[in-house]
């Protein structure tokens, strides 16, 4: 027999919440009641013979299974979304064409598409991956995302999106294995780097005057969403920018074991392009929205040097 679903409404409050991490965001986030809520993941708990959540005063954490859950329910949800958006073919105009890069879409945009499709269910996201800057992607674009103000085309107003840094990444296994309590550690390492980001840990050795540490060996691949996989499953240490790890550190699937060597990264923009579709003001003002409720973990500026 077909295993039994779970209520849909209870497995929404739940990636709401877990999301969120937050009974009360997620309330306001489905425009329900903190009990409603509350009810609902309770349910879903009794439904499945397992706690989701640690309570605590004001504070909710996932449990292991509830982590678990959580990755897999998230992408369910998101690929009902997807359907949807797929039967409503009718109005294919209704579309806005979005330009990031590879790396930012895996680990920021499309963790985060499944609130744009429920505020927005009429607007199908198309997401264009490039390299490119901006000025030269072939393919076209309503909104663009990149770091930093190089290569936008003089016709597209700019404007400031997301501060960033980078900071020293690994799975926690790794680190209780081989502690890192000072920067002398990672020279038992392996240091991960991407294509497109082998400069990283020199800059960062360079600004804390550790250019001379070296590791035990070293990984690179093509995309920065390779490596911080790869860091996850415990092949090595990353550079990993705020932006693209914060869920991971809050979930625990990364540890930043020298949490005060971060080292401050260009922020990214945003831009819209002339004759850009209309859906795409509803996108910039969903970017908005986004960046305003989840802010970074950024914990303060970086500091200059540091004496290990």
């Amino acid at each position: 027999m077909p295993a039994r679903l779970p209520p849909l409404n209870a497995v929404r409050a739940f990636v709401a919440a877990a999301r969120r991490q937050s009974f009360t965001r997620a309330a306001a986030e489905l425009h329900v009641t903190h009990s409603a809520v509350s009810r609902q993941i309770k349910g879903l708990e009794a439904h499945l013979g397992v706690a989701l959540f640690e309570r605590r005063v004001r504070q909710v954490t996932l449990t292991a299974e509830g982590q678990r859950f959580y990755a897999e329910a998230a992408a369910g949800l998101a690929q009902i979304g997807a359907a949807a958006l797929a039967l409503m073919a009718r109005a294919p105009s209704r579309a806005v064409r979005i330009s990031v890069r590879p790396s930012f879409a895996v680990r920021w945009l499309i963790p985060r598409l499944p609130a744009f499709v429920e505020q927005y269910p009429g607007i199908e996201p198309q997401i264009v991956t490039s390299t490119e800057l901006p000025a030269d992607v072939p393919e076209g674009f309503d909104v663009a995302i990149r770091r930093g103000l190089e290569g936008w085309p003089r016709a597209i107003e700019v404007r400031p999106f997301l501060e960033d840094e980078v900071r020293v990444v690994g799975a926690p296994s790794l680190f209780r294995m081989l502690p890192v309590d000072a920067p002398r550690g990672l020279a038992a390492h392996v240091l991960l780097s991407a294509r497109t980001r082998r400069q990283d840990w020199d800059d960062w050795k360079r600004q804390f005057g550790i250019a001379r540490l070296k590791p035990a060996g070293r990984l690179q691949f093509d995309h920065l969403h390779l490596v911080l996989q790869a860091a996850i499953d415990g092949l090595g240490v990353a550079m990993g920018p705020t932006s693209l790890v914060a869920h991971d550190l809050a979930f625990g699937r990364l540890q930043s074991p020298l949490p005060e060597m971060r080292m401050p990264l260009p922020r990214y923009y945003y831009g819209l392009a002339p004759g850009a579709a209309p859906e795409a003001a509803f996108f910039a003002e969903w970017l908005e929205n986004a960046r305003r409720a989840d802010p970074l973990p950024l914990g303060g500026p970086a500091p200059a040097s540091a004496a290990h």
